[in-house]
């Protein structure tokens, strides 16, 4: 029993690939949408390439630049076919390529549908990208006089002044690493050399972080030095002060922002995939109810059309018939005849007992 089966007269299957004709012109736009959306995504990211590792996180936008290109060609040769299908003469043409079109674009609607989710499970690999990079970005924030390095510490003053951040995780991540230079100390004071022999692996550290952590909200100068010695600030808290630093991991900042983009484009590229859908779905009513049309013999007739021609169960049956059957073709049935290789014996009759005749030796 055919699955939604919808009868249609002539004028309905006119109007039926009129709008589909239009729908796939939109779908084309659509397709361009997608590639749009992923070439942004892509530039979003490379934005902040310097602060994330070598991770494979341009997946996504690759996919949809991939997908947006290839929405272009299905759908601007889907509108040609929906064209001709109002001339039953002009159909023949596209009849016996129409199910595999249709096959393939489902397949492709899916691929719509999978990268719209990867939009939304891309978190955690952007996540540790971004932890990964990040340290490495703050490790070699003193380097400005290394060729390679030497623009971290100005991509990361921008960074933590444009996202109001500091840090990896927090303004502490500062006190774990060396990041004034060594040609910035002053090796004549004790302080400093004391400082230097203190650390195991020869680090100048200090309860200190970069000026680019200051918040433009402070009510107070801000106070970058000594930030946990209270006696060194006159009336200063730095448990309580919460205005003189920025509080949050650029981490963080960087990943809701990246999240929030993300988001937004899962968020179309899904309603994308419903329009695809419902456009794969009106073709496929088209092609089922103008292959009626030739069956009937007459072009003006009624004809039928559906989503499936049997049930679900009888059409993955069948499918699972076909491919079974596909791979016997390719067995060789050794049982009856025996190896294949081996030349069979001639079957002809020589006589009534089926004994060759006699060979008569030649008389010279």
């Amino acid at each position: 029993m055919a699955v939604l089966k919808v009868k249609f007269t002539k004028n309905k299957r006119d109007k039926l690939a009129q709008v589909l004709w239009v729908l796939n012109w939109v779908s084309v736009v659509t397709g361009i949408i997608l590639f749009s959306l992923g070439l942004f995504l892509k530039v979003e990211i490379n934005k902040q390439r310097e602060v994330m590792s070598d991770r494979d996180i341009h997946s996504v936008p690759n996919m949809l630049i991939a997908v947006g290109l290839i929405a272009c060609g299905i759908n601007f040769l889907g509108g040609k076919i929906c064209y001709d299908c109002v001339d039953t003469t002009k159909f023949l043409r596209w009849k016996l390529l129409m199910l595999p079109y249709i096959i393939c674009t489902f397949f492709f609607t899916f691929c719509i549908l999978v990268g719209a989710l990867m939009c939304y499970t891309m978190r955690n690999e952007l996540e540790e990208s971004l932890d990964q990079g990040l340290r490495d970005a703050m490790r070699y924030y003193k380097d400005t006089d290394m060729p390679g390095r030497c623009f971290l510490k100005r991509t990361l003053d921008m960074l933590q002044i444009q996202f109001q951040c500091c840090g990896n995780g927090g303004f502490r991540d500062w006190f774990q690493i060396q990041w004034v230079s060594n040609r910035y100390l002053d090796m004549s004071r004790k302080e400093v050399v004391d400082r230097l022999r203190s650390n195991v692996e020869g680090k100048y550290l200090m309860d200190a972080v970069p000026f680019s952590c200051c918040s433009v909200y402070s009510p107070r100068p801000c106070i970058q030095h000594q930030i946990t010695n209270n006696s060194a600030h006159f009336n200063y808290d730095h448990r309580t002060e919460e205005l003189n630093l920025w509080r949050k991991g650029c981490r963080e900042a960087l990943l809701e922002y990246y999240t929030q983009i993300m988001q937004s484009i899962g968020l179309t590229v899904l309603i994308i995939w419903l329009f695809e859908i419902s456009v794969l779905t009106g073709v496929r009513y088209l092609q089922t109810a103008m292959e009626n049309v030739l069956r009937q013999g007459d072009p003006d007739c009624e004809s039928d059309g559906w989503l499936l021609e049997n049930s679900l169960v009888e059409t993955a049956r069948s499918n699972f018939n076909i491919i079974k059957n596909l791979g016997k073709c390719n067995q060789i049935d050794t049982a009856n005849n025996g190896d294949p290789n081996i030349d069979v014996p001639s079957t002809a009759h020589y006589g009534p007992d089926n004994v060759p005749p006699k060979q008569i030796p030649m008389v010279n």
